[in-house]
């Protein structure tokens, strides 16, 4: 334990400071033979006591338990802020459509992808039919917390209607963190399906800004992208 224990009494003084050496955290789940616990939790049934986990069960029908290293992020839900902690834990950004684990989120009024975004205005650049916010405008509640995808898929369907189609994407990804390579694929396909393309005519990049600017600060992250495409005369 890292923290100092203390005994109180019920008007809350501290009447007694434990030995920590010899004092453990133990967390759930815990692991039984079944047969045994089941035993075990059937024999406490009738006892009038105060089980606090599966352990203290099977202690109290004579078993030795054993305790190994655990994992200080593996911690229960029980109160308001414990629920706020394990969402804090859970955040991912959302890049060309893709689901990346983080330790950040990145705050939008979608989905906040904000690859998609650029290719989405990048499309819309080479046709010249404004910009993702003219189309899917943010003052706009239908678009909170939207994905993405919807609006790539949109601008794509614009140059179809026109009778032409997307030849290439070129996107660069500007950030310190998540590292992008082992991801790099998954998005090139799944921006690859959103647009309606082979995946060969989608490139994804990444770089760094070297520490420098609120990207180096990791407080945000950029992208950058290009569309090539093709239409009628």
């Amino acid at each position: 334990l890292a923290d100092t224990i203390k005994e109180i009494d019920v008007a809350g003084t501290a009447v007694a400071t434990p030995e920590r050496a010899r004092l453990r955290a133990v967390q759930t789940p815990q692991a039984f033979d079944f047969e045994l616990i089941l035993k075990a939790h059937r024999a406490a049934a009738s006892q009038a006591l105060e089980f606090t986990d599966d352990a203290m069960i099977a202690e109290s029908s004579g078993h030795a338990v054993h305790i190994f290293e655990g994992d200080p992020s593996n911690f229960k839900l029980t109160s308001r802020e414990d629920f706020l902690r394990a969402e804090s834990l859970l955040f991912n950004v959302w890049l060309g459509g893709v689901s990346i684990p983080h330790d950040h989120g990145l705050a939008g009024h979608s989905d906040a992808d904000v690859l998609a975004h650029a290719v989405t205005d990048a499309i819309l650049g080479a046709i010249a039919d404004g910009d993702i916010g003219s189309h899917f405008p943010p003052s706009d509640p239908q678009w909170k917390g939207a994905r993405s995808s919807i609006f790539l898929a949109h601008a794509a369907d614009l140059v179809r209607g026109r009778g032409g189609m997307i030849a290439h994407i070129d996107a660069t990804i500007v950030c310190e963190a998540p590292k992008i390579g082992p991801h790099r694929e998954t998005i090139r396909a799944s921006l690859a399906k959103i647009i309606g393309v082979d995946i060969d005519r989608v490139a994804v990049k990444a770089t760094t800004s070297e520490r420098l600017g609120f990207t180096g600060r990791q407080e945000g992250m950029a992208a950058l992208a290009l569309a090539t495409v093709r239409l009628p005369g």
